[in-house]
């Protein structure tokens, strides 16, 4: 490709050269789009996990229980403060 002297081009030329790499470049992202999707849509893929509801693993002595998923609830964070383990909350599995 010849090297352009950009700075000695005219607004109108500046303009058509633009356009013209904008054409090339959406040409080009249409058939990287065309190409991901014939793969699968990698870029689209959702965790598995995502919504899906699981069995508490710990209980507060109030009841109130909580997955071991996400933010620590405000009751386990103050219990922790005052000296308990994570294992005093767990629910016990049979």
């Amino acid at each position: 490709m010849p090297k352009l002297n950009l700075s000695a081009m005219s607004v109108d030329a500046l303009m058509k050269l633009r356009d013209a790499i904008n054409k090339i470049l959406d040409r080009k992202a249409n058939e990287l789009r065309s190409q991901l999707s014939r793969l699968g849509g990698a870029a689209e893929r959702k965790s598995r996990l995502k919504g899906r509801k699981v069995p508490p693993k710990y209980r507060s002595p109030s009841g109130e229980t909580w997955a071991g998923r996400g933010v620590r609830p405000r009751w386990l964070v103050a219990a922790l403060k005052r000296g308990k383990k994570m294992e005093d909350f767990l629910i016990k599995r049979r």
